[in-house]
């Protein structure tokens, strides 16, 4: 808001005089629901003086506002709901702002009243006569030419300084300026040498500015008595052209021999009631708005009438004589009267102001709203004088637009109308905008739609239609039933709605709706997703067993359309195999793809396989005598780990087994800890079993086995050099025993077993030479145990 200024400061202070029509005029714009507030609403202004006036409305966004009025303005300063002006320069006796907003379609309008005041700075008293015979009357006459208004002047006649008589003129109009006072009043001999003067007071308190007042020069009364003789006279018929017509008289008067001459010249007024004549009060002016002018309307009469026009409704007065500038305020009719003491004559005048046309926002506005198959026409109303010829073209076409449209959506556009008359020419920019039901389009809104759950994308159906109109989605069956479908925004922001994690498909009725009607679309939604793998549907561990018929992984995903799933390992591929094998075991990556997208999910596959006995041994190797010790150790191959279990010999006691089973031991062997141990492995895939015969002999058996070693190892010599490729293929616990079983591996341990039966068979053995062959599955381990 701009900051006051010493004219603003003058106009709040007449506010506070006009706060009983300010109050009302407030509590009817509180009737409506928008309003448009001028303050200050009545202002008084010095002649010539400056006011800021501010224009509100409480309309939340107001399309546009603005402050009509004939005054000269020097600075403006605006808001989103106010704008605040200053009028410089303010002569008119009375003049009424109006402020206007455009808001919702509707104008509103605050009007406002500035009245001007001026100071009597002029204070004439009419020259006294003069010489004025005592006895007789004279005549005393106050004029205050301009000052106002004049129902706040009084006027007060004095002698020295006692009051003569004092007029107030309260009750005269507002626009009334000047005023005269006359009086007649007898000459006394005291008269003689008085001073008479006039006072002038206007009383501008009530209004909250001051009392203003003024006086004018003093005059001094001059009176003469005569000595009675016998008076000259002359006597004529007196008419209007004898006024001012000079006389003389000469008089001698003898005192005491001396004689005295006096002459006197007079002047002859002749008093007639006052005339007004188109000569001298034309009975029509016109003139253009702007220039300065001088309004004289003048009457003939004596003594000199005064003559004050105004318009019968109170409204303006001229301010005759004066030179000021002419606005198109002044227009209109005004009755004049003049006026004296003879009596007075009444005219009607007739004051034109001619000014170029004015397209305002009420007679023209800058939008204009139509409806598309209804009637209209383009028309603006233009304000100037004489009429102005208005024509409206559209932009790019030379056609004028006149008489009544049917309207299409072809008639939007921005026209230039034109105001032209003899003081010149307006033009404006209406923007033409043309309404409409709504309407779909299948491109912009598809009957059919396909919807990616997670594309980030929703359905989009833009309807044609203005206003824009509003559209909602709404399912009519199925799962969908109520369900509203999500829409795209036009222009997307960060209030548009949230994507949906599912969408039920189905059947979808579109209304689209605005002021002006609504329409109907039916639109079938279908739902699809990119590939989607978890735990349920591809297990990130899975498990084969060695030795069944290859397969793929069991892994497959959720999707629509229907996903495909391709698995691979990762780093070696797997070879092609028709069986399953624990090198299988490893890291695959498995891929699904649809036209949406793809999913991977990483899969460890383990091979689980049947245990084996890889390994059942003796300690020590040489055999054990009486009370001696030995472990036996048993080791298998299995996936998952096998359970080991041992079947010792009838009568065998103090077995002591390790915490998985994996060793047998025993502390004191007896002789009923001789005989065929067996080890078993078992899983949940199945199980096997290898034996172990183990003897208990005296020290006599260790003589004669040491010589029969000596021979059997000079034998062995031999032999052992032609079976020594494949006795180092049949270590025992360095192979895989399953997958082996029908290798060369198997064959050379077989034979093995066979060679060391073959030389003497399990029945051929003696027990002097403390030997302990038995069958296990096939294959025969011997171990020699001797006493101490």
């Amino acid at each position: 808001m701009p900051g006051p200024s010493p004219g603003l400061h003058r106009a709040l202070l007449g506010l506070w005089a006009a706060l009983g029509l300010g109050l009302f005029g407030l509590s009817v714009v509180a009737q409506e629901p928008f309003w448009a507030d001028l303050q200050p609403r009545v202002a008084l202004v010095e002649r010539g003086g400056s006011l800021w006036l501010n224009c509100s409305t409480n309309c939340p966004r107001p399309e546009r506002g603005g402050l009509e009025t004939s005054l000269r303005r020097n600075g403006t300063q605006r808001g989103l709901r106010w704008l605040a002006r200053q009028l410089v320069d303010i002569r008119e006796p009375e003049t009424q702002p109006v402020c206007f907003f455009r808001c919702a379609r509707r104008t509103l309008q605050a009007r406002g009243l500035i009245r001007t005041f001026q100071r009597p700075d002029r204070v004439e008293l009419v020259p006294l006569p003069a010489w004025q015979p005592v006895g007789e009357n004279f005549t005393l006459s106050c004029r205050v030419p301009g000052a106002g208004p004049r129902g706040s002047l009084t006027l007060t006649l004095l002698r020295g300084a006692r009051e003569l008589i004092r007029r107030s003129f309260s009750g005269e109009p507002p626009r009334a300026r000047g005023a005269v006072l006359t009086a007649t009043v007898l000459a006394r001999r005291e008269d003689h040498g008085a001073n008479f003067s006039c006072r002038a007071e206007l009383d501008l308190r009530p209004h909250g500015l001051g009392l203003f007042e003024n006086s004018s020069a003093p005059r001094e009364l001059r009176t003469f008595a005569a000595v009675p003789g016998q008076p000259a006279q002359l006597q004529l018929n007196a008419t209007e052209n004898d006024d001012r017509r000079g006389f003389f008289c000469d008089a001698t008067l003898e005192v005491d021999g001396e004689t005295l001459r006096k002459n006197e010249s007079a002047e002859l007024r002749v008093l007639y009631a006052p005339r007004l004549d188109d000569s001298d009060c034309p009975r029509s002016w016109t003139w253009p708005e702007g220039p300065e002018q001088t309004l004289r309307c003048e009457a003939r009469g004596n003594p000199e009438p005064s003559v004050h026009c105004a318009r019968p409704d109170g409204g303006a007065v001229l301010a005759l004589g004066l030179l000021g500038p002419v606005t198109r305020a002044l227009a209109g009719t005004y009755h004049c009267t003049a006026t004296n003491v003879q009596g007075q004559a009444v005219k009607d005048v007739t004051l034109t102001v001619e000014y170029a046309p004015a397209l305002d926002s009420v007679g023209c506005p800058e939008r204009i709203t139509w409806l598309e198959g209804t009637e209209a026409s383009l028309s603006c109303v233009a304000h100037g004088v004489p009429p102005p010829n208005v024509n409206c073209v559209r932009s790019g076409e030379a056609r004028v637009v006149e008489g009544t449209l049917r309207v299409v959506r072809e008639h939007a556009g921005t026209y230039r109308c034109e105001a032209t008359n003899a003081r010149g020419s307006a033009a404006k920019n209406v923007a033409v905008t043309v309404e409409y039901g709504p309407s779909f389009e299948e491109v912009s809104c598809p009957s059919n739609w396909t919807w990616v759950e997670g594309s980030g994308q929703l359905f989009s159906c833009e309807v044609d239609g203005k206003p824009e109109p509003s559209v909602e989605c709404v399912g009519s069956g199925g799962t969908s039933e109520g369900a509203l479908l999500p829409l795209a925004p036009p222009d997307p922001g960060p209030r548009a709605p949230q994507i949906p994690r599912e969408l039920a498909p189905g059947t979808y009725i579109c209304n689209a709706t605005n002021q002006h009607g609504s329409v109907v679309k039916m639109v079938t939604v279908s739902a699809e997703s990119p590939p989607q793998m978890d735990e349920s549907t591809c297990p990130s561990h899975q498990t084969w067993l060695e030795g069944a018929d290859a397969a793929a992984l069991a892994c497959s995903a959720r999707g629509r359309p229907s996903p495909q799933v391709l698995c691979s390992r990762e780093g070696a591929p797997r070879p092609q195999r028709l069986r399953v094998s624990r090198q299988d075991a490893g890291i695959y990556r498995c891929l699904a793809t649809n036209a949406h997208g793809t999913d991977a999910r990483i899969v460890t596959v383990g091979v689980e396989y049947r245990p084996v006995v890889a390994e059942l041994a003796a300690s020590p190797p040489g055999g054990v005598r009486p009370g001696g010790n030995f472990t036996l150790t048993c080791r298998a191959e299995a996936w998952p780990p096998a359970q080991i279990s041992w079947r010792a010999p009838p009568g065998a006691l103090n077995i002591g087994l390790s915490s998985n089973n994996s060793t047998l031991s025993v502390a004191g062997a007896m002789g009923s800890h001789g005989g065929e141990y067996e080890c078993a492995a078992t899983n949940a895939h199945g199980r096997h079993t290898r034996r172990i015969t183990v003897r208990v002999a005296g020290p006599w058996l260790w003589v004669a086995v040491s010589g029969a070693a000596g021979g059997a190892a000079l034998l062995a010599a031999g032999a052992g050099l032609a079976f020594y490729v494949q006795s180092t293929a049949c270590k025992k616990g360095e192979y895989n025993v399953q997958e082996a079983e029908s290798s060369g591996e198997a064959v050379c341990l077989n034979g093995a077993g066979a060679g060391a039966g073959g030389g003497g068979g399990a029945e051929g053995a003696t027990e002097a030479a403390g030997t302990a062959e038995a069958p296990a599955g096939g294959e025969v381990f011997a171990i020699q145990l001797t006493s101490a």
